[in-house]
């Protein structure tokens, strides 16, 4: 029935099974996640919906608006996570349309590459993982795309305001989202366009262009101001020069973290890329490239001047290209399509043997493991996610399609069910080393029963604060000695700690311990840590 709907509601179907799937499946995850839900908690019990906060501290590391639009969500729905989780979400799925829009506006006579555009941005496995998560780079896509959209809408014909204002708010937002850097997304491009526009219409006003453009900067900096300069005057002078200066200087300068080589971009976008690169009317399209097609001119005009410049900045992630990825997502779209559909239907064979190889590993893995114990942690994965991805790789095989963007359709559905497929079999079995919940329950717990808890670690992240709904920040020991000290302060309080396993430190001895990722946290009382001071080198700081 799947490959009977028409393609535009594919996109939005191939959503929804991934957004609920992973909703639950998965807990928020530390310490990212986790992070900015404390952020928004933290406004959201001192009501201040103008400078975030972090353990108490003013957070100066992203601007508002995600967190703005998830209190919006409580205060429509009440405090919960689920509706949070979902904020992201709906912006990637407002970006897979609004690539199909721009596909429709650079290639008009080809509704084919308009088609499958969304279902290749889909289908991308970076795309999978990232657009479930709550964080803000697909917000920023979404932004990026708006401006894309209004470039080429005003490039196409006689140039309106409504466009110019349509570009000013997606700068706005962009820069409420995660900064300046949106302007990196739009302004090239857009100066480009002498190069990658079409001759036609005549009458083309450049001056108009131009000053339209500044318009819309302008405009969009208006939007970022009304926030950041009460926000600055509330926050005090170390916030306005964070916000104003430290963090875009900081990452393009001499990045504070994320200090990569100037190469490593290059070097993962196969990566990015996958599974498209692994089809065979891919390089047969790719051979058929050309700048003589202005769309194809247009996208590279708009990934590479922004390629070039993440590469030379200092601070690299790979969620930091992901606004980037619906422009490749169009050019895929275009080498995709260019393959008639019986050279898919010969070229979905191999991946279809890959997946199901792996299928097959993920099937007998449990059986297997229960006898010989190669992973003791593994011993409650069930065979049925093995199942699944056997079923995907068999649905690809041999599920017959009429055209290729019912193949790449077929794909891209494939792409969602092997990535829920692996997460779901990771999460069955590694869920609970991921949950912050039950710390941050025993943390009010104690805070309730009147036992101050004391933190040993170098950086808190906040990924307590939220999940347990602690209105008090933590307290962070941040060397041992400093710890020592609070316990001599506070001899019935409890420590917060993470520990290695030795003769002398037991999980025995803490009130509550536990696993959270790969380490081992323990609440210690400070009586035991007096009493045996010699147990700090066995303590590791979280």
């Amino acid at each position: 029935m799947l490959i009977k709907l028409p393609c535009q509601f594919w996109p939005v179907l191939l959503w929804l099974l991934l957004v609920l799937v992973s909703l639950a499946t998965r807990p928020l995850i530390p310490i990212d996640e986790t992070r900015y839900l404390t952020v928004t908690w933290e406004m959201w019990i001192q009501n201040d919906f103008l400078v975030p906060h972090l353990n108490g501290d003013t957070y100066s590391h992203k601007p508002p608006l995600l967190f703005w639009l998830i209190q919006f969500s409580w205060w429509v729905f009440g405090v919960n996570e689920w509706t949070a989780r979902l904020i992201s979400p709906l912006f990637a799925l407002a970006a897979l349309y609004l690539s199909r829009s721009v596909a429709q506006l650079l290639w008009p006579d080809r509704r084919q590459i308009a088609d499958a555009t969304p279902l290749v941005l889909m289908g991308c496995f970076v795309w999978l993982v990232f657009s479930t998560l709550t964080m803000f780079d697909i917000m920023l896509t979404f932004f990026a795309l708006v401006g894309v959209y209004s470039l080429l809408k005003q490039a196409a014909g006689k140039l309106r305001y409504r466009y110019w204002l349509l570009m000013g708010i997606a700068i706005g937002g962009g820069v409420l989202t995660k900064g300046p850097v949106i302007l990196l997304h739009v302004l090239p491009v857009a100066l480009l366009v002498p190069w990658w526009r079409k001759p036609e219409p005549s009458g083309f006003c450049w001056r108009q262009w131009y000053l339209g453009l500044v318009s819309a900067v302008l405009l969009g900096a208006g939007i970022a101001l009304s926030w950041a300069i009460p926000a600055g005057n509330a926050g005090g002078e170390a916030y306005c020069n964070a916000i104003f200066f430290g963090q875009t200087s900081g990452r393009i300068v001499d990045s504070f973290a994320h200090k990569l080589p100037w190469w490593w971009y290059l070097q993962i976008v196969p990566l990015i890329l996958l599974p498209w690169l692994l089809f065979k009317p891919f390089w047969h399209g790719l051979k058929l490239l050309t700048l003589q097609n202005v769309g194809v001119r247009f996208c590279f005009a708009w990934l590479l001047p922004v390629f070039l410049a993440f590469s030379l900045i200092s601070g690299k992630r790979i969620h930091y290209l992901l606004p980037l990825l619906p422009g490749m997502a169009l050019l895929l779209a275009w080498c995709l399509t260019n393959a008639d559909n019986a050279f898919w239907q010969k070229s979905r064979y191999g991946y279809a043997a890959v997946l199901g190889l792996l299928g097959l590993g993920l099937l007998v893995f449990p059986f297997l493991n229960s006898h010989f114990l190669w992973m003791p942690d593994w011993i409650g994965l069930s065979s049925i996610w093995g199942v699944m991805l056997c079923l995907s790789a068999t649905g690809l095989a041999w599920l017959p399609t009429k055209t290729s963007a019912a193949s790449i359709g077929l794909i891209a559905f494939v792409s969602v069910t092997t990535a829920l497929s692996l997460a779901g079999g990771f999460f069955s079995v590694n869920k609970a080393y991921y949950d912050t919940l039950p710390p941050a329950l025993k943390i009010a717990e104690f805070r309730q029963a009147k036992q101050e808890v004391f933190m040993f670690t170098y950086k808190y992240h906040g990924q307590f604060q939220f999940t347990g709904r602690l209105e008090q920040p933590l307290q962070i020991a941040a060397s041992p000695a400093q710890l020592l000290k609070f316990a001599r302060n506070n001899p019935n309080s409890m420590l917060l700690v993470g520990y290695k396993k030795s003769a002398d430190l037991q999980d025995s001895i803490f009130n509550f311990s536990y696993r959270l990722k790969s380490h081992s946290l323990g609440f210690l009382p400070s009586k035991i840590l007096l009493a045996n001071p010699k147990l700090l080198a066995s303590l590791k700081p979280l």
